[in-house]
């Protein structure tokens, strides 16, 4: 590819076809002939390409121009055609999209399946694929536009130009995506573990490990109807355990508060009776005697009528008494 000093430059050949398509074909008959090439000669040696004075580039201009006569037309009409008509699809593979131009054109325009135009055919085509990306991009809602070009490796100083939006938000973007990444690995582990289990056991593991629903569906491969099926079982199975749970936290707290005055025998009446008095002679604050008496075991019932109405306490030891 022919360079300047500092900048590089379209490859010559592409120019030259680029001159080529842009005079009238008239002025390559053979009475305009010389004239033309010689003044594209000259624009080309302003373009700091030396075409005039040097003979492998003057050749180079004269077989060019030859060949568009002869078949009556500019290569690039073609050439540009078949670029125009390349889709998304068509690029996904550069090369072979590449390869397939060279031989559609090939019968006509052998030249462009020469090695030192391959590298630049290729470039185009390249560029026609982010050309179609940065299109597309731009035509879908919200952050998926910028998810797609970062998902297609383009440099996101081209994201940040073609889309005009701040580093920050690429960045943003960008983190957001390596952390979905992290979540399908995640998961991916988590199925590995019931490969050969059911698809039910499998949504349920997911579920038992924080998944999401839409995570689920794909990568276990199941449908709505498993996972619908899949969580009213576990909500079944979380009801009975919240049930049985609420059975126990009730009867530890049943047990806590010991049994009913009618259940205390009466030599115990009495043993509790004098334990509470002894309580109350250390402190008078309520709270500080129902920590103790929780200490020492007395059941609630009777701590409550201490705290409430301690003189009763006289009435039940008496008839505890007999």
């Amino acid at each position: 590819m022919t360079t300047s000093d500092a900048t590089e430059k379209k490859p010559l050949w592409l120019l030259i076809e680029d001159r080529i398509q842009g005079i009238d074909l008239q002025d390559l008959s053979e009475a305009n002939l010389e004239t033309s090439i010689q003044k594209m000669a000259g624009e080309l040696d302003g373009e700091g390409y030396n075409v005039s004075l040097h003979g492998g580039n003057l050749i180079q201009l004269r077989h060019a121009v030859a060949k568009a006569r002869k078949v009556g037309k500019p290569m690039m009409r073609d050439f540009n055609a078949a670029i125009s008509a390349l889709t998304l699809e068509d690029v996904d593979d550069p090369y072979k999209a590449t390869n397939s131009i060279l031989e559609d054109l090939s019968d006509t325009w052998p030249e462009l399946k020469l090695s030192d135009r391959r590298p630049d055919v290729i470039e185009i085509v390249e560029q026609t694929k982010l050309d179609l990306l940065i299109a597309k991009a731009k035509g879908l809602e919200g952050d998926a536009g910028i998810r797609l070009l970062i998902e297609e490796s383009v440099d996101f100083s081209v994201i940040t130009e073609s889309m005009e939006i701040t580093d920050e938000k690429v960045n943003e973007v960008d983190e957001l995506i390596k952390q979905e990444r992290a979540e399908r690995a995640r998961v991916a582990g988590l199925l590995e573990k019931v490969a050969d289990k059911s698809n039910e056991e499998k949504v349920r593991h997911l579920f038992d490990n924080n998944v999401s629903e839409e995570l689920i569906i794909e990568m276990a491969g199941v449908d709505q109807g498993v996972l619908d099926a899949v969580k009213k079982a576990m909500e079944e199975e979380i009801k009975e355990k919240q049930r049985l749970a609420e059975e126990e936290a009730a009867r530890k707290k049943k047990e806590a508060e010991g049994p009913s005055l009618e259940d205390i025998p009466s030599d115990q009446m009495i043993d509790y009776i004098d334990s509470i008095r002894e309580i109350m002679e250390f402190s008078e604050e309520e709270k500080e005697i129902r920590v103790m008496c929780e200490q020492s075991a007395i059941p609630k019932a009777l701590v409550d009528i201490a705290v409430s109405d301690p003189d009763k306490l006289d009435e039940l030891e008496k008839q505890a008494e007999g």
